[in-house]
């Protein structure tokens, strides 16, 4: 029982980066943006926040350092994909290319310095529950933000009239326009959102996950959040659910390991890939669900006519 409950809290820490991420592009998406630079964002993310706690002592400037830069990254993007209306599958995958090259070059100079990084927290009362006490409430702080960033965007997208502008703008946006909704600025916000997220994720990974700086160390996490969003049909219940399913694949190695598993590692390591494929193939095998909830204006670029 301790070995289990010890896989599922380690689940819950791995799926969290890609659960952080995956809530900022679910609502980018849901206004009707693609993003595809994820990856890029949680590069400089990381880096912005390593960098700044290391140089502050603080790991709250960190996290602020991080998600600005995710932010300032993302308006970026904002303003070719939005404002320039340019192509957002192009826009994204250039972003993620200097992101990928800029948070080498701000990190060349800090490659395998470490710092005291976010430590477990336990909840009282809560954490002394069997198992899922453990699993849910003895974790680092950046793991409960999760948790409530995860039901703050169910809530806001389900019941609010912020979270109906956002999908009424996403559906079809000559429709919103016409009705006095902002489209570009509800765009500009859905797009900031999702940069800061990716910012926090890639915190999390060089200020708890391991608290230190590495190039590429997102190791394509932020594709695996796109392809998250899609399993998860851009609802944040599935999405909670997806992402600890990849969390768990991306320690499956680590266990069998532990079990004595006989296989090359780096096969091993492709574990959290190769599900990421099958859910998409398994996905499309029901396209009518996927279709019923894609965002009918995803991808495509807007121009007000007015």
């Amino acid at each position: 029982m301790e070995m289990l409950t010890n896989i599922l809290a380690a689940t819950v820490v791995a799926g969290t980066p890609l659960l952080l991420v995956a809530l900022g592009e679910l609502i980018c998406e849901r206004s009707g943006i693609l993003n595809l630079g994820q990856e890029g964002m949680m590069l400089m993310g990381a880096v912005a926040g390593f960098v700044a706690a290391l140089s502050s002592g603080s790991l709250l400037v960190g996290l602020v350092a991080a998600m600005a830069a995710g932010v300032a990254m993302s308006m970026f993007f904002g303003f070719m994909a939005i404002t320039l209306a340019a192509n957002q599958y192009a826009a994204g995958l250039a972003l993620t290319i200097f992101g990928t090259g800029l948070s080498a070059f701000v990190g060349a100079g800090f490659v395998g310095e470490s710092i005291d990084g976010f430590t477990r927290v336990a909840i009282p009362v809560l954490s002394d529950i069997p198992v899922l006490g453990r699993v849910l409430f003895d974790q680092d702080p950046l793991v409960y933000v999760s948790f409530v960033a995860c039901a703050g965007v169910a809530f806001f997208i389900r019941r609010t009239r912020g979270g109906l502008v956002l999908r009424a703008v996403g559906e079809d946006p000559d429709a919103a326009n016409a009705n006095g909704l902002k489209v570009q600025a509800v765009r500009y916000m859905a797009v900031a959102f999702g940069g800061g997220m990716a910012g926090l994720a890639g915190a999390y990974l060089s200020l708890a996950y391991t608290p230190m700086w590495t190039e590429n160390m997102t190791a394509g996490r932020g594709w695996i959040a796109l392809a998250l969003v899609v399993f998860a049909t851009w609802r944040p219940g599935r999405l909670l659910l997806g992402a600890y399913l990849f969390g768990a694949a991306s320690i499956l190695h680590l266990v069998l390991q532990g079990l004595g598993w006989n296989s090359p590692t780096e096969l091993l390591a492709m574990l959290p890939y190769v599900v990421t494929i099958l859910m998409l193939v398994l996905l499309s095998w029901d396209p009518a669900r996927t279709r019923l909830n894609t965002p009918l204006s995803l991808g495509q670029p807007y121009r007000p006519s007015h």
